[in-house]
């Protein structure tokens, strides 16, 4: 029970702070690479109508966003589930994933950012982070 129970909180903590660095990081992004002039992108509708303006240099921020978010998360949740499992940082991935489908369902983005989005910035990140926070193995221990 004890062990569920840790899993569980490095799981929330990882989607907290996962979710607290794809925030920064989308506000970041909306300072350094603005709108096109004189569009509103603050609602869906506003968002929709300024897509065709939009280049790639305008998908950068949300990928690096959705990428680095997931890392950020599953890396603090390998970290605080003490490394052993890869299930923290997946069920991040997962979840993150999770996230990145229905919001291709929810707003506006050309296919290619979102086959981009969907394929490579949730799982490969996740698995990342677990590799970057688990505990080294050490050679020929028993």
């Amino acid at each position: 029970m004890r062990a569920f129970l840790k899993g569980l909180l490095a799981v929330v903590l990882g989607l907290i702070a996962g979710s607290a660095v794809n925030m920064g990081l989308i506000l970041l992004g909306g300072h350094l690479v603005p709108s096109p002039a004189g569009t509103d992108t603050s609602t869906t509708e506003g968002l929709q109508a300024a897509m065709p303006l939009f280049e790639a240099r305008h998908f950068l921020f949300p990928f690096l966003a959705h990428a680095l978010g997931t890392l950020a998360g599953a890396l603090l949740a390998t970290w605080v589930s003490g490394g052993s499992s890869k299930i923290p940082a997946l069920l991040i991935g997962l979840l993150f994933l999770a996230g990145g489908i229905a919001s291709c369902f929810m707003l506006p983005a050309p296919r290619w950012f979102e086959v981009l989005d969907v394929l490579l910035a949730y799982l490969p990140f996740a698995w990342l982070g677990y590799r970057i926070a688990r505990k080294p193995r050490v050679v020929g221990a028993a």
